[in-house]
């Protein structure tokens, strides 16, 4: 049944808006009469199948946006209203796609498909674990609680990207006007002076033969530059996107000191954490395994948690297996192993999370914070060495000059 959204009057004189469903718009108008309210204007809110060419140019749905639904729809949850009803209420808080997606579970709830199974047919908007955690939700009676805990989740993961990329756009900056200095400098300063300095006849300093060879190099020969760049950028940038490519650069990352530790901290976070949370929730062992065990970001931990995987199910064994992968440490693998024995599997590896959590925050402040001072001397060595490229010729020629 289509959904209209109305402005009326109240007996009072009062102006109100809302939605509402109805079979055409005067049936609308009648129900609205039949509620003594005076429409004002009535129109028809459409949903994504009756805007699938609009939907293809609309932007992703925001984190904010799901953030805000997860949030909102949890209260209403808890405060005893029908889910249904609760996501008829939800429809005008929203704008563009968010909207057409709320309206289109709405219609589907109508037709009796659970919630769940309606957010699985929006997978860029609500990744896998959502909707497991929401149909998890469903089966349990709980979903106020679990919208709950996702609300903390999406939470924290979004304010740790945020951290990250925040503390990432100045050093990047940096390196970015550094790295445009120097070809300013290599393409328009330095064939100009050159001819100068080579007419002196003196012997040039190596930073300034160095900065010469790089102008002579570039000026010269910058199309064929920029096309290996070009060729070799796009190259790399599919490569990557291969499942051997980023299981490649996966490999290299595992085996480069610091970034090591620093990849398998998170994967032990991120594992921990959701296995925690979805135990916790009531989805089984074999369920949640399958869905954490595809989140983790490095590809060759993945491998080895769908290697064990199958094994884990088997014998019902958590903390054996991860030990084998090699990715866990000795005092995270014995703690899992000691909720597996107490009985708390889904309490020990939500701890076990929440600790390796700090210490992973610790790291990244740590990196962050020596980020900006190592970038800082980068830059600085670039400008001097060009300054030295540039003036000690200069000053070589005006002391021969004095003599």
């Amino acid at each position: 049944m289509p959904l209209y959204r109305y402005k009326s009057y109240t007996r009072r004189g009062d102006s109100i808006s809302g939605t509402i469903d109805a079979t055409s718009v005067q049936g609308a108008k009648e129900i609205l009469r039949g509620q003594s309210l005076m429409p004002i204007s009535i129109e028809e809110v459409r949903s994504d199948s009756q805007n699938s060419i609009l939907a293809l140019f609309q932007r992703k749905v925001s984190v904010r946006d799901k953030l805000l639904f997860t949030k909102q729809l949890g209260v209403l949850l808890a405060a005893g209203i029908p889910l249904l009803k609760a996501i008829v209420l939800l429809i005008d808080q929203f704008e563009g796609k968010m909207q057409r997606i709320l309206i289109d579970i709405k219609d589907l709830l109508k037709e009796g498909i659970s919630f769940g199974a309606a957010l699985e047919r929006y997978p860029s908007e609500f990744d896998h674990i959502y909707t497991q955690l929401v149909k998890a939700g469903e089966a349990s009676g709980k979903l106020e609680i679990i919208l709950s805990r996702l609300v903390v989740y999406m939470e924290k993961s979004e304010e740790t990207k945020k951290k990250i990329q925040g503390a990432m756009a100045y050093p990047i900056f940096l390196f970015c006007a550094t790295i445009g200095i120097v070809v300013g400098v290599l393409l328009f300063l330095m064939p100009g002076m050159a001819s100068m300095f080579t007419s002196s006849g003196a012997v040039l300093p190596a930073p300034t033969q160095i900065m010469m060879d790089m102008s002579d190099a570039l000026t010269g020969s910058w199309h064929w530059i920029l096309a290996v760049l070009l060729i070799g950028g796009t190259g790399f940038f599919v490569w990557q996107g291969t499942d051997q490519g980023k299981y490649t650069i996966d490999k290299i990352i595992l085996k480069t000191p610091g970034f090591a530790f620093f990849a398998k901290t998170k994967a032990v976070v991120q594992f921990c954490k959701t296995l925690g949370m979805l135990l916790e929730s009531g989805v089984s062992l074999p369920e949640a395994l399958n869905i954490v065990c595809n989140i983790v970001d490095n590809n060759v931990l993945k491998k080895r948690l769908n290697d064990a995987r199958e094994s884990i199910i088997k014998e019902g064994k958590l903390a054996k297996y991860l030990k084998d992968t090699q990715m866990f440490p000795p005092i995270a693998s014995y703690m899992i192993s000691t909720g597996e024995e107490s009985g708390d599997l889904a309490g020990m590896l939500t701890t076990v999370g929440n600790d390796y959590e700090i210490e992973l925050e610790e790291i990244t402040n740590n990196l962050v914070g020596a980020i900006n001072p190592v970038m800082m001397m980068f830059l600085m060595a670039v400008v001097l060495f060009t300054v030295l490229a540039i003036f000690l010729p200069i000053l070589e020629m005006g002391n021969a000059v004095q003599f």
